[in-house]
């Protein structure tokens, strides 16, 4: 049955391409522009279909949401071009971080696709920036996307995975249903974060002497570095005694 429907979707995707190409053959239709865009939609389709029939397939989210960002990218290249074929590329990156969004949704246990979801929303920002943004404030935007991504990571609740045919509530284990977070991501949240304000200090002139960027750079980090160590400190035997 499952490659019944699989056989299906392609096969229709076949016909309607090759109904599209006889068409733009015979001067009917100018469609050979659409022949692509539906074969890489009908492939992200595949991979959509196979990603929703068990939670095993979190990994079919990753290529079907390419084809499905290729697709718009291409559709919206050309039939609309001009200024919306520069923003056009934000698309893809769309896609993707939705695609990786896609795959914790199914299993909480994949966090680490949180770090490329929030890589490719954040370049789908600056890919989406007007053209007269350049230089600092595309870097700003970059490093504060990146910082955030980071952050939201070390808010992400991390469980205990039970033992085979265990309950997690059951799982015998003194705080199975507390869940733990990450502090790792908080340094590097840190330190882009910092890099991200200089810079947008740097493009709205508040910050415009360079030689003050290295100074203000080592003190903000080593704050952040003391407020983490702070906290590490303060929180981490409780944890550890079980308070």
């Amino acid at each position: 049955m499952k490659s019944a429907k699989t056989s299906i979707i392609a096969g229709i995707a076949l016909m309607a391409a090759g109904v599209l190409l006889l068409l733009d053959l015979l001067g009917i239709l100018n469609s050979a522009v659409l022949v692509w865009p539906l074969i890489f939609a009908a492939a992200g389709a595949g991979f959509v279909t196979v990603f929703f029939r068990s939670r095993d397939n979190w990994w079919a989210a990753i290529p079907g949401s390419v084809f499905l960002g290729l697709a718009a990218v291409i559709v919206i290249t050309q039939l609309w071009p001009g200024p919306a074929a520069y923003w056009a590329g934000a698309f893809l990156f769309l896609f993707m971080g939705a695609g990786f969004g896609a795959v914790y949704v199914r299993e909480r246990s994949n966090w680490w696709a949180l770090i490329p979801c929030g890589v490719m929303l954040t370049l789908a920002l600056v890919v989406a920036l007007p053209q007269n943004w350049e230089g600092m404030p595309v870097a700003a935007v970059l490093f504060l996307g990146l910082a955030a991504t980071f952050a939201v990571l070390s808010l992400v609740p991390l469980h205990t995975a039970p033992g085979p045919g265990q309950p997690a509530a059951l799982s015998g284990q003194p705080g199975a249903a507390e869940p733990s977070r990450m502090k790792w991501p908080l340094i590097p949240a840190a330190v882009l974060a910092v890099l991200g304000l200089i810079f947008a200090l740097q493009a709205t002139a508040l910050l415009t002497a360079s030689e003050f960027f290295v100074p203000v750079l080592l003190v903000l980090a080593g704050v952040a570095l003391l407020v983490y160590a702070y906290r590490h400190r303060s929180g981490g035997p409780h944890k550890v005694h079980g308070a």
